[in-house]
């Protein structure tokens, strides 16, 4: 076996808590491959997973859901999720139990061949982000020509939204601060910045009825413009406001959810696809080493890093 470096949780709590261990990789068996890790996405989800004790969830937890590599090793008979593979290919993976690893088995059909746009901090980023936005536009039935209005158009999943939604037609309504106006209008979105007065900005800048709000920020202001100028409430979704999804009757999608991972599952495919041709960028604001995982997660919680972080293992 290959000894590796890997994150793990030993207790619930925060990332200052975490442990950096050593581990036997085993080799792949049938469905597997084994993968060297260029670079590790961070999510808040990394953090929040482990922060208090959850059903059905036993210490100790690895860290990391998403990654991109290289393959070292594959199992008998075995293809990853986008077809053939081989020792040397590079791949990004998702869904994955322990990124936060110098290297680790997974199983193969989490893994897509890296689109070779993309840097590896940039495809470890691709696609947690990336299909999350994917199933905010499907589940509110977003189509072209419409126009929704998008809370935090500047953070990592708005900027999958405007890139997405550009794609098909749909005309977006972003907030942010002005600071970031720049971000949403590069992407294609119409900037309004939040606070007092938001719903007559919103109104303003779309010109006709918004057909869909998208909440990526979960704040009661969020969710109240979205209440007043969108007539349909199952047009309306939200990752972070869970409590006013279930007071006022809208959407709420969340990985841990059996349909959005079918979903988010399905159209990894097509993401990767869409990477590779240009059509979805993905960008990131800085890389940490993998030791350095607990200041890269606190520069994430302070919030608006500027783009996606990523750990780069150093062997």
């Amino acid at each position: 076996m290959t000894l590796a470096t890997r994150w793990i949780a030993t207790t619930w709590g925060s990332p200052d808590t975490w442990e950096l261990v050593e581990h036997d990789v085993r080799p792949p068996v049938v469905g597997e491959v084994t993968v060297r890790v260029r670079a590790a996405g961070i999510n808040p989800a990394d953090a929040k997973h482990v922060a208090a004790a959850r059903p059905g969830v036993d210490l100790p937890v690895a860290i990391g859901y998403e990654i991109s590599g290289e393959i070292t090793a594959v199992g008998p008979d075995t293809r990853i999720g986008s077809g053939a593979v081989a020792v040397g290919d590079e791949v990004v993976a998702f869904r994955v139990s322990g990124g936060y690893a110098t290297e680790l088995t997974i199983p193969a059909e989490k893994a897509f061949t890296k689109p070779t746009t993309l840097t590896h901090p940039e495809a470890a980023n691709l696609l947690l982000a990336g299909t999350t936005a994917a199933e905010m536009l499907w589940v509110t039935g977003a189509a072209p020509g419409e126009t929704i209005l998008l809370h935090g158009a500047s953070g990592a999943v708005g900027v999958s939204v405007l890139q997405q939604a550009a794609l098909r037609g749909i005309r977006v309504v972003g907030t942010a601060s002005a600071s970031r106006f720049d971000v949403v209008r590069r992407f294609g979105g119409i900037p309004v910045e939040y606070g007092p007065g938001l719903a007559d900005r919103a109104r303003h800048a779309a010109g006709t009825p918004i057909a869909a709000s998208l909440d990526a920020v979960g704040t009661d202001e969020a969710v109240d413009v979205s209440l007043e100028l969108t007539a349909d409430r199952k047009r309306i979704v939200t990752i972070a406001a869970m409590r006013r999804a279930a007071t006022d009757g809208f959407l709420v999608i969340a990985g841990s959810m059996p349909a959005s991972a079918r979903f988010r599952d399905e159209v990894r495919g097509e993401l990767v696809a869409l990477a590779q041709n240009g059509d979805l960028e993905v960008p990131v604001a800085r890389t940490f080493s993998l030791e350095d995982a607990s200041a890269a997660l606190a520069l994430l919680a302070e919030g608006h890093p500027g783009g996606k972080l990523a750990l780069i293992p150093t062997a």
